[in-house]
């Protein structure tokens, strides 16, 4: 299925270089590996390399990189928990403009990985009304 068919609720509201990167890596994907799970993920892979998950939307990140330790040292043998598109290697000075963007509250008393885990939270929590779930 070309990717634009199957693009995310998530990438539709997001910039069009975002829309384009998950599609053109998601087709070149599903040609190696066939569509299914593995395409999705290597899509989202190389969105999450340039983009990070802001509420319901992505946008892009201060600088290109791995946004989490999977990320950094992934592969298919190799499963550990992702951020959910947080960009969890960003400052905590970062991630304390997303919480508040994000309206995290108890986000000044928080540590790094405590704002990773709520602003992932505040992130699908957008999503789901987003999608009126």
């Amino acid at each position: 299925m070309p990717g634009r068919e199957d693009l995310p609720s998530t990438l539709r509201r997001s910039p069009e270089k975002a829309q384009r990167t998950w599609e053109k890596t998601h087709d070149s994907a599903v040609e190696t590996y066939g569509e299914g799970e593995r395409s999705h993920r290597t899509a989202f892979a190389a969105v999450k390399h340039q983009f990070e998950k802001v509420g319901d939307h992505w946008e892009p990140k201060g600088r290109k990189g791995p946004s989490d330790r999977q990320a950094a040292g992934g592969g298919p043998e190799r499963r550990a928990p992702t951020a959910g598109g947080v960009d969890a290697n960003a400052s905590k000075d970062h991630l304390l403009s997303v919480a508040r963007e994000l309206d995290v509250p108890g986000r000044s008393s928080m540590t790094k990985p405590e704002l990773v885990t709520a602003i992932e939270k505040a992130n699908d929590r957008a999503t789901r009304k987003a999608r009126g779930d």
